[in-house]
């Protein structure tokens, strides 16, 4: 299946009462598609990564009563699973796509990974574009603007992934759902590849 691209059904889905229908909607609308984009974008990553990285399709298995609010694909580098890991998100809720290079909760080693960070303070803050955008908590619709954060706000929340236990890291693009760039498959996927390789650099500090 060749991605063509992402509509207003995608984002309705989210609208949807019940759980069983909203994930019957995400599972024949929009994993289909991250198929598709995953597995060109997996393919870049491990070119960029010189090693095998892995797809991984949110399931949302856990969940019993409360339908997904979004859902997600992510890449990593183990086969088996992703959130203990640094990793590269793209996903949906109801009114955008997000873009992330993800560093959350169920890390195991987010003390050192955020003092490596804050240790390359000058070059990280150079290399995040202004309007990049920044998250303490994916599961939130919310971010933060690298242009209003600068530098000092980028520090703090550094400061807090390292010092709070749930604290997360996640950076990267919001693409707000009327944009016209999400109906170009094409268009979309140089935009995250683009994304990707900005926030690669941060990537490897991250496995030093």
């Amino acid at each position: 299946m060749h991605f063509n691209g992402f509509d207003q059904a995608d984002f309705d889905t989210f609208t949807i009462e019940g759980l069983e229908t909203r994930m019957e909607a995400i599972k024949n609308r929009i994993r289909p598609k991250f198929q598709a984009m995953g597995d060109t974008l997996t393919d870049e990553l491990s070119i960029l990564a010189g090693n095998e990285m892995f797809l991984h399709i949110a399931k949302h298995a856990r969940r019993t009563v409360n339908a997904p609010k979004d859902t997600w694909l992510a890449i990593s580098a183990n086969k088996q699973g992703y959130k203990m890991l640094p990793h590269f998100q793209v996903g949906l809720f109801e009114d955008h796509v997000f873009i992330w290079l993800a560093f959350i909760y169920e890390l195991p080693n987010e003390k050192e990974i955020a003092s490596d960070f804050l240790e390359e303070i000058d070059s990280i803050g150079k290399l995040i574009p202004s309007d990049y955008v920044l998250s303490m908590d994916h599961m939130k619709k919310e971010a933060e603007s690298m242009f209003n954060l600068g530098e000092e706000g980028l520090v703090k929340s550094l400061e807090r992934f390292r010092d709070v236990k749930k604290a997360e890291f996640l950076v990267g693009r919001h693409v707000q759902s009327n944009d016209p760039i999400l109906k170009d498959g094409d268009k979309f996927i140089s935009l995250v590849s683009d994304t990707f390789k900005t926030l690669f650099p941060l990537y490897k500090i991250s496995h030093q």
